[in-house]
């Protein structure tokens, strides 16, 4: 019987007749000794080749302008002098990853971070790194495919926060993702403008302006985020079709979840506890559905005006907010979808068939509210027996009451939601 030779031996065989094998790629670990000259070690060395840091401080900056592998060890500092960025990425299948990073410079114009990825750098990978008192943290700049993920990013506290950079700032980068980082201080967490394909998920963000700002963005993904005593949570802006899944707003200070002029965008399973101001406000935002969601503890449960049209709102949890709605208009918006509407935790009405959808219709605002709205003074007459009579006139003769939210089916127990904290989360 003939023996078949050896796998090895066939693949050596195949390499040397030149048949359909490609070389691969040379992989050679260039070791650095504390406080060498990291850009002129770059410089020296081979496409894909991988320089590991040992513990200390390199200088900076550092331009990447070949596919290379930076890798530190516990301890590997890379550190500008306070202009430009500190690493400049410019060869594609760049990663860069065990790192702190610092030192930028502070020019907003000149767009100075740790970490810029130009254009050319398609495909670059950012992992594990500590990129700490830099203006912006990571900024791609028609970046596509990047992926910025498990880096803690944290800003600068000694600049006023509009003088501050973003955490990860994004301009045109189709594609790239921002994937579990834990993201402090700067101006906003993470900025994207003009880009498309998107993905921001598992981040955690707090002290900061928005924690995602989108602008211009569309078919892109927010989701299973955490935002934590910001001014915003979730501000999108100008974009279309964005699926906001799951994302959690705790304590921020105005909103929660932000659209304005967003439109065609699904938002379900968020939860927004605790909030300031308003727990979602929709400015001119169109044909959105917002469904599955948990909004607790606002000033406002959802404000919209500016003309937002047909958008779905239904399977919510309306729960101790101090208005539920805050909408002023002369036509009712029904919120019902499929014979089930929203949970409203100040509704009254029973539900004596026990289909779990309550026997009357709930509208969340009356006269007094749009009094109120329009009258803010008015509030000094709520006890008087002017504004009592017009509240049993309401309720006695419905066909009085202003256009707005009506909820047709109100669920009488609220749906769960992901979202939704098993505990406080520690602000900290």
């Amino acid at each position: 019987m003939t023996r078949k030779p050896p796998l090895a031996l066939m693949l050596v065989a195949l390499a040397a007749a030149g048949i359909g094998l490609a070389p691969a790629r040379a992989q050679t670990v260039v070791p650095l000794a504390d406080r060498a000259d990291l850009a002129a070690a770059v410089a020296a060395a081979a496409a894909g080749s991988t320089l590991r840091l040992a513990a200390g401080v390199y200088r900076g900056p550092v331009m990447v302008d070949r596919p290379l592998t930076l890798e530190g060890e516990p301890g590997a500092i890379v550190e500008g002098v306070g202009r430009d960025s500190v690493i400049v990425v410019k060869a594609p299948g760049t990663v860069i990853r065990g790192l702190t990073i610092r030192g930028s410079g502070t020019s907003l114009a000149g767009e100075d971070a740790g970490i810029f990825v130009e254009k050319t750098a398609t495909g670059t990978l950012i992992e594990g790194n500590v990129i700490e008192g830099n203006l912006f943290g990571v900024f791609l700049k028609g970046s596509a495919a990047t992926v910025v993920r498990n880096n803690r990013i944290a800003g600068r506290q000694d600049l006023r926060m509009s003088e501050r950079g973003n955490g990860v700032h994004l301009w045109n980068a189709p594609g790239a993702k921002v994937i579990a980082n834990d993201i402090q201080w700067g101006r906003d967490g993470i900025f994207v403008t003009t880009s498309e394909r998107n993905e921001f998920a598992e981040n955690r963000f707090s002290d900061l302006r928005f924690a995602i700002h989108y602008m211009y963005t569309n078919r892109s993904t927010v989701r299973d985020n955490v935002s934590i005593g910001n001014h915003v949570g979730y501000a999108l802006m100008f974009s279309k079709d964005i699926e906001v899944l799951r994302n959690l707003s705790q304590g921020d200070r105005d909103h929660g979840l932000l659209f304005n002029y967003a439109n065609d965008s699904t938002v379900a399973g968020n939860a927004v506890i605790d909030g300031g101001e308003k727990c979602v406000f929709i400015y001119n935002a169109n044909k959105n559905v917002f469904r599955g969601n948990h909004f607790q503890g606002c000033g406002i449960g959802i404000h919209f005006t500016a003309g937002s049209e047909r958008n779905t709102v239904s399977g919510n949890a309306f729960i101790g907010n101090r208005f539920q709605v805050k909408y002023v208009g002369s036509r009712d918006l029904v919120w019902t979808e499929g014979g089930a509407g929203n949970y409203w935790s100040d509704q009254p009405s029973f539900d004596l068939n026990g289909d779990g959808i309550a026997d009357q219709p709930y509208r969340p605002n009356g006269l007094i509210d749009h009094i109120l709205w329009r009258v803010p003074r008015a509030k000094l007459l709520l006890t008087s027996p002017a504004l009592q009579v017009l509240k049993q006139a309401q309720a006695a003769f419905p066909a009085i009451l202003p256009g707005g939210v009506v909820d047709t089916a109100p669920l009488m127990r609220p749906p769960s939601v992901a979202a939704v904290p098993s505990k406080p989360r520690d602000p900290s």
